[in-house]
Order: structure tokens, then C-alpha cells, then sequence
């Protein structure tokens, strides 16, 4: 008796399974948002049945927080060493963290997490604290280090780091909000590159001693 050569699709290797259905689930989230989004529907854009879904995570809530810390911790930790190791001047690690940012985040299904957070923040409290938490609080601290860093050597003016990394971050995060918008907003991607160019001059010229 010969053997069926195609397996049946609930056979897959088990530890593939947790990253295609956290593949699905960043699909969906980012199409549909975060109410929206239904762990039948994760389950079948994976390939596996919704019981095996819930043998992973308990909720929709787990889902999404195990998106974020496959995803975009480690982008955090990468940024964070990144930081640590440069040894150049801070105007030039401030344009490496921020292109290099756009690269691995901005540019990529990624940044439609800041479009949701920012949207369902209100209805899911305690979801909009987990991405403070984990995502927010580290990013903001990386760019008040390195403001600190640039006025400690006196290369940047004086200036209140806490409020100038909130400043700074802004515009990076509407690059991501108009990435994702489907109204009159929309900017090409090659766009997108020219007005990070323009921000990283804009706000260095702001910020470099003259």
C-alpha cells in the first residue's frame, strides 16, 4: 500500500506552530486591529485548529503580547547594544539609531503595531500599559541616554532630555500612523525615506552646539 506523500496540515512540526500562528496573528492585527482581530480567524490564516491555538496562549491578549515580544524586544535589546557599543559621536549614533529604527521597524508590518496601540489604547487599558511597558518606556530612555550622552560631551545644547526624547520620537511614530493609513495621509515609502532624511537634518540642527 503506498503512503500518502502529502501530509495532512494539522502535522506540522509542534515547534513551528507558535511561530506561524504569531505570524498570523501580526497579520491580522495590523489588517484589522486589535477587537477585530478573532482567534478563529488566527487559527485558520495559521493552518491549525483553534483548540491548538489555545494549547499556546490562553487568551487574545496573550496573543498579542507574545507578538510584541518575539517581534519587537528583540529590536529593542539590538537597539540598546547598539547604543552601548558606539563609539563615535553622538550626532552620528543619533542618525545610525534612527535610520537603523526605520529599517528593522518602521518600514515593516511592525510599525502597524503603533497605528493599533494608538487607536485601541482607550478600550484595552491594560494592553496600552503592557506596550508602555515593554515597548515605549525603553525606547524613550535609549534616546534620553543618548541626548545625555550629546550634551555631557558637549556636543548638544542643554536642553530638558526627558521632554526632547517625546519630541524627537513623535515624528517617528506619524511616519508609522501615515505608513498605515489607507485615507489621503498615505505617503510612498520612498517619500518616507526623503522625510527621514529631512527629520534627522531638522532635528540635529536643533540640537548640535553650533
Amino acid at each position: 500500500m503506498m503512503s500518502c506523500p502529502f501530509k495532512p496540515r494539522w502535522e506540522r512540526r509542534k515547534d513551528a506552530r507558535p511561530q506561524e500562528l504569531l505570524l498570523a496573528a501580526l497579520d491580522l492585527f495590523v489588517e484589522r486591529g486589535f477587537a477585530a482581530t478573532r482567534l478563529d480567524d488566527v487559527a485558520r490564516a495559521a493552518g491549525v485548529s483553534k483548540g491548538t491555538l489555545y494549547l499556546y496562549y490562553s487568551s487574545k491578549e496573550e496573543l498579542f503580547k507574545a507578538v510584541v515580544r518575539e517581534n519587537v524586544l528583540p529590536l529593542i535589546d539590538e537597539a540598546g547594544e547598539l547604543i552601548q557599543a558606539f563609539s563615535g559621536s553622538t550626532a552620528d549614533l543619533f542618525r545610525l539609531f534612527m535610520t537603523t529604527w526605520w529599517e528593522r521597524m518602521g518600514k515593516t508590518k511592525l510599525s502597524g503595531l503603533s497605528k493599533l496601540m494608538m487607536a485601541e489604547a482607550s478600550n484595552f487599558p491594560d494592553l496600552a500599559q503592557f506596550y508602555h511597558d515593554e515597548v515605549i518606556a525603553p525606547g524613550d530612555a535609549m534616546i534620553v541616554g543618548m541626548l545625555r550622552r550629546g550634551i555631557a560631551s558637549g556636543e548638544m545644547r542643554a536642553i530638558d532630555p526627558e521632554i526632547g526624547a517625546k519630541i524627537l520620537i513623535a515624528p517617528m511614530i506619524m511616519m508609522m500612523m501615515w505608513k498605515h493609513s489607507y485615507s489621503v495621509c498615505q505617503i510612498p515609502n520612498k517619500d518616507l525615506d526623503s522625510y527621514l532624511e529631512h527629520y534627522i537634518d531638522m532635528a540635529l540642527h536643533g540640537l548640535l552646539v553650533r
